[in-house]
């Protein structure tokens, strides 16, 4: 039977053996699945699927219409020596998917919470630590273990088997090849491949479905000519992006996360690698 009292908030379907915190707050139209369980200090949307065996820790805030599969674990405890139980937050946007088995961890006092943006694919047994920052329509593949405090732009896909070092970040728009160990940071708009990883083109594909025109797309690739394949280092092609190329959003957008990347950009690829 239902362990806990009846939430404050109206739900459509909550089935036997699922447990519910008191204080919960669940809105309408939530199907919460057998064994899933629901902590105190939970908040989630109207229209959300909780699967059977999901975990919904405290400090969880998901949104409207997600899927969170059998198994998932939302905002367990930071795996960081330096958490010491602080109040802290987890917030899954608006039609994201947490797949089986995904974890995601809360934030610490470094951040204060970890956010997964909208329209997200989380896919299963994939980690998210502590204070990670993921944009909208993200795919995140199967097994990915991403460490504390990754960044991750909209649209960007990391996938399958990558690993992901504590504080990189992965810019808007950019695809990483499957089992990739991602040490450096990843540029917007680009394609990242290859051991050690380096710059494998622009994400024309990605872009092109995004609706990108070809004149913004050879923009962009024109613009990862003077970073990767011209020899020069990252401060003399920035140099002349500006003096050289419009201004543009995509421009800027790129010059900045370069020029503010505190681990280093990708390496440029190997003499025998095409652009």
């Amino acid at each position: 039977m239902i362990q806990g009292h009846r939430p404050t908030y109206l739900f459509e379907m909550l089935q036997p053996l699922a447990y519910i915190h008191p204080g919960a707050k669940i809105a309408q139209n939530v199907v919460i699945e057998p064994f899933a369980v629901i902590h105190k200090d939970v908040e989630i949307g109207e229209g959300t699927w909780i699967g059977s065996h999901a975990v919904i820790n405290e400090g969880s805030r998901i949104g409207k219409n997600c899927k969170i599969y059998s198994g998932a674990i939302i905002s367990g405890v930071p795996q960081d020596l330096k958490y010491h139980g602080e109040y802290t937050l987890t917030f899954i946007g608006d039609g994201t998917t947490i797949r089986e088995f995904a974890t995601v961890s809360r934030g610490t006092e470094e951040h204060w919470k970890t956010e997964i943006g909208k329209d997200c694919l989380v896919m299963a047994y994939a980690h998210v630590a502590h204070d990670c920052r993921i944009g909208d329509h993200c795919i995140i593949g199967n097994t990915v273990q991403m460490a504390g405090h990754v960044q991750v732009g909209d649209w960007a896909i990391i996938s399958a088997v990558s690993a992901v070092h504590q504080f990189v970040k992965i810019g808007a728009h950019a695809m990483v090849s499957g089992g990739s160990l991602i040490r450096k940071d990843v540029p917007p708009y680009t394609k990242a491949a290859r051991e050690p990883l380096s710059y494998a083109g622009i994400n024309s594909i990605g872009m092109r479905r995004r609706g990108l025109s070809n004149e913004k797309i050879n923009e962009i690739q024109e613009l990862y000519r003077y970073i990767y394949l011209r020899g020069l280092n990252n401060t003399e092609a920035l140099s002349r992006i500006e003096l050289e190329l419009q201004p543009s959003n995509e421009r800027d957008e790129i010059v900045n996360f370069i020029r503010n990347s505190e681990r280093g950009i990708i390496r440029a690829p190997s003499s025998n690698a095409n652009e």
